[in-house]
């Protein structure tokens, strides 16, 4: 069931909400106000709990001959390893590199996390995207379904509602 609203928009908003749709590959003007409305109540839901459970995906550019900065990243990474999921190191090119960071936990400590590796002396360019981890604002585990499935070491866990 969808409960339905109307919005008035003055003309010049229309027209650049119209652009920004095109843009977006939006199908129409409701798909695209959902998905404004979703993103807007995910910030805010990051904002307003900080122990919310959460996505993230940290991204930097950095030069690798800054003195001892990849050792120091690598030692972060380490101090943190109940954060980091997983990491992508690319070579760009004789001097630079791209980092690419999957993280999973409270959004408070991601953020932090973030703020303190895009910090670093030699880190060009910095971004930290987070979302909220799906069923986190109800504490479940995610799936919404009972069913059974491995944890740790393989053996079947039973999941409910």
């Amino acid at each position: 069931m969808s409960d339905r609203f109307t919005v008035s928009l003055e003309s010049e908003l229309a027209q650049q909400f119209d652009a920004y749709m095109q843009r977006k590959g939006s199908g129409n003007r409701s798909e695209a106000v959902r998905d404004l409305i979703r993103e807007a109540l995910a910030r805010e839901q990051l904002d307003k709990d900080p122990d919310i459970e959460c996505l993230g995906i940290l991204t930097y550019l950095y030069n690798h001959h800054e003195r001892e900065l990849s050792k120091r990243l690598t030692e972060a990474h380490h101090a943190h390893h109940d954060l980091t999921v997983t990491t992508l190191h690319m070579h760009l090119d004789h001097d630079h590199c791209l980092e690419a960071v999957l993280l999973k936990g409270p959004a408070s400590q991601i953020e932090s996390f973030g703020d303190s590796v895009m910090a670093r002396p030699g880190i060009r360019h910095g971004r930290l995207h987070r979302i909220p981890s799906p069923g986190a604002e109800a504490g479940a585990h995610g799936h919404g379904h009972a069913h059974r499935h491995a944890h740790g070491g393989g053996k079947p866990h039973e999941h409910g509602d």
